[in-house]
């Protein structure tokens, strides 16, 4: 594992952490939406460079130590994302890479596919949902109606000055989208208290993501020729398993992989024995393609994070 360390992208400066060896093929992971490259564990992360894989994991503008703006006013939209994760390809000088992303970060990566075909290696998609508004519509389903209740009527916001109370927020925020696996309570409390530790603010974190303003997509699933995987839990209820199910169906090719009783926006240790082999299995025997020559920006991957 490397120090983190700042690279410049797309004007934003992006905190960045590697795992393994450069010359590895390269996996890019894209986390979801106001959440740090600290949600992919660190472990889950040495798994994958165990297996040969350049492992990169990085924090979204407003999370981590990346770029942050005043709450309620991010001064990006959602495409600025797509071209921050691009840029940190260039900046580490990775012609193509295979993209991991959950959630949010699922989405940023299906649109890379699209804009940038040339880039891409293989896809992963972890809890998340096809982009484009061309097919699926009002067939896929809504979120529980106890999370429509939840966002209908939020908790109060805590003093984002006071670690504990911050730490105990967001900790109950986590279990109306847990499924029956789960991520051990230790360990979740754990995480979050090292997410604000390392977070520049976290009230822009908790905000900023949330009011982006984003591109309709109208291209189909059916262009989003790299191989592709998709894993999705059986008891997701922010994005209902249905919606795994309608990626794996509308990509050519796509293979699904249930992960069972797991929820949204999690990697319990529990289905590592499933996710680490697929992704493994997806990104393998796919880097010796011909490359195709892509532009890059000069970016020196130098500062401290």
């Amino acid at each position: 594992m490397s120090d983190p360390r700042i690279i410049r992208a797309n004007g934003a400066d992006i905190c960045i952490e590697t795992f393994g060896d450069p010359s590895d093929p390269t996996v890019l992971l894209i986390m979801g939406s106001a959440a740090s490259m600290d949600w992919w564990p660190g472990e889950f992360c040495q798994l994958l460079a165990d297996a040969s894989r350049y492992v990169v994991r990085y924090d979204h503008r407003d999370t981590g130590q990346s770029t942050t703006y005043e709450p309620g006013k991010p001064g990006y939209s959602g495409s600025d994302l797509i071209r921050d994760a691009v840029g940190i390809l260039d900046g580490l000088e990775v012609e193509r890479a295979h993209l991991v992303g959950m959630s949010m970060g699922g989405g940023i990566a299906q649109q890379i596919v699209f804009e940038h075909p040339e880039r891409v290696l293989s896809l992963t998609l972890i809890a998340t949902s096809p982009v484009s508004t061309e097919e699926d519509g009002d067939r896929l389903p809504s979120m529980a109606p106890e999370l429509q209740e939840l966002f209908a009527h939020p908790a109060p916001e805590p003093d984002w000055s006071d670690r504990a109370e911050v730490v105990d927020h967001t900790f109950a925020g986590t279990f109306p989208l847990q499924g029956s696996v789960r991520v051990e309570e230790t360990e979740l409390r754990t995480l979050i208290e090292r997410v604000y530790d390392r977070t520049k603010n976290m009230a822009s974190t908790m905000t900023n993501h949330w009011i982006l303003e984003d591109d309709d997509i109208t291209r189909s699933l059916a262009d989003l020729e790299a191989p592709t995987l998709v894993l999705h839990g059986t008891e997701d209820p922010l994005l209902p398993f249905e919606h795994g199910e309608a990626l794996a169906e509308g990509i050519p090719d796509a293979r699904l992989v249930a992960m069972p009783g797991v929820g949204h926006g999690e990697l319990p240790r529990a289905i590592w024995h499933l996710v680490v082999p697929a992704i493994v299995d997806i990104t393998s025997n796919l880097s010796m393609q011909p490359r195709e020559t892509s532009s890059k920006t000069s970016l020196s991957p130098t500062e401290p994070c």
